[in-house]
């Protein structure tokens, strides 16, 4: 199990309608996984959304509730990418 935890300048949980370089940070993560392919502007929408909700289900992940990045997606996707 990963054991990777979030910085404490970063929010726990992040989800649609958030916007800033946290948000940024998940897309890149998000397409070192194969997952996303849209535009590095952090904005957390719908793709970004839909790209978390697949990386969850692929990995079981419910906690967070689909497609919310909480503590346990974090935790999971930050064990597996690099930092940016």
């Amino acid at each position: 199990m990963p054991s990777a935890e979030p910085s404490p300048e970063e929010p726990a949980t992040l989800r649609r309608g958030d916007s800033g370089a946290a948000v940024t940070e998940l897309q890149h993560r998000l397409r070192e996984a194969g997952l996303y392919d849209g535009p590095m502007n952090g904005r957390y929408n719908k793709d970004v959304e839909w790209s978390v909700g697949q990386y969850q289900q692929a990995r079981d992940l419910r906690s967070d509730g689909w497609g919310v990045y909480g503590p346990e997606t974090r935790e999971w996707l930050e064990s597996e990418t690099t930092p940016r």
